[in-house]
């Protein structure tokens, strides 16, 4: 891996306005640049819209969807990475050449390679499939990158395979905190109204912002996926009301030792800027766990149970209306 300047980027999107969030993509990309960037990382679904395609029928999914090959926002981003010679990763609707639909993010590289990561553990909406891939590959700059969709990084196996199929820098785009979550000291909604008056009253918003509803629940265990596996990670989060919840933003850029590089917790739009070093990453304590491998003892952990349910069935259990979010 060479050394590498990368940056996560977190943006209040407007729901279906394709529009509107591509010239913020566009926008933060040029800044990203300006303050040295090669890689930035946008949020999930953040093209589309999030939160309110759990309320949208299959034909409103469809409209909101676009192919990979071909399509206007992939192009743009091919056209933004060439213009700026950025590696940009962006979230979205992708309609895929069998008619499915699936929570995407696609990766646009100045060479004009795309690489596409389905989220495996898909639960926004019924129309929309799980992914069954992992997504490891090469970025021009010289750094393998895979991608986990926000739920994937919950699933320690995930964040696993992609070390051992030689990530160095794993993204992390999100749409998640401030959720009405089933567990009892995980989140918890945010007064939309705090948002609202986040100029007038900035502490307010940024205290919800840095408490249990947001990096206090993200700092119990993102930089343990880091730290155990050895990787650079890049969190990048929606931020601000997104229909009737409010994301917390948080971006951070994580260190292989799971130390925190750079972080906000800005009630607005944001982009926060780290430089990787390579050479802290061999010698990391996860990085030496992976060579301290058994793998002959881990066969039940490629197993059913019994006890492995549908991601939408586990998300949304037990809970009194829908909810969002990792």
């Amino acid at each position: 891996m060479n050394p590498i300047t990368v940056a996560a980027v977190q943006f209040n999107h407007r729901p279906g306005d394709k529009a509107f969030n591509l010239g913020r993509v566009e926008s933060m990309t040029a800044e990203a640049k300006a303050r040295g960037a090669d890689l930035v990382a946008f949020p999930e679904m953040c093209l589309t819209g999030y939160w309110h395609v759990r309320n949208l029928s299959a034909d409103q999914c469809r409209e909101l969807a676009e192919p990979i090959r071909g399509g206007r926002s992939t192009d743009a981003l091919l056209a933004l990475a060439a213009r700026h010679e950025m590696t940009i990763g962006a979230g979205l609707i992708e309609l895929a050449e069998d008619g499915r639909l699936f929570n995407s993010y696609v990766v646009a590289m100045p060479d004009g390679q795309v690489a596409v990561h389905r989220k495996l553990h898909c639960f926004i909406s019924e129309h929309l499939d799980s992914g069954e891939d992992y997504t490891v590959f090469e970025i021009p700059q010289g750094a393998t990158v895979g991608v986990l969709i926000c739920y994937d990084n919950n699933i320690g196996e995930n964040v696993r395979m992609n070390a051992l199929l030689g990530a160095e820098i794993l993204l992390a785009p999100h749409q998640t905190g401030g959720c009405n979550s089933p567990s009892p000291h995980c989140m918890g909604v945010i007064d939309p109204k705090l948002w609202q008056q986040r100029e007038t009253n900035p502490e307010a918003i940024e205290a919800e912002f840095r408490g249990p509803k947001g990096r206090e629940w993200i700092r119990r265990w993102l930089p343990a996926r880091a730290h155990d596996n050895g990787l650079f990670v890049i969190f990048s989060n929606g931020v601000g009301v997104d229909d009737d919840e409010v994301r917390t933003g948080n971006s951070m850029i994580l260190g292989p030792y799971g130390e925190t590089l750079a972080e906000t917790w800005k009630a607005d739009d944001d982009i926060v800027v780290a430089q990787l070093d390579p050479s802290i990453q061999a010698t990391s304590t996860g990085r030496r766990w992976l060579k301290s491998r058994r793998p002959e003892l881990y066969g039940p952990l490629a197993e059913r149970t019994g006890i492995e349910q549908d991601t939408r069935v586990v998300r949304f259990a037990k809970v009194t209306g829908a909810h969002s979010g990792t």
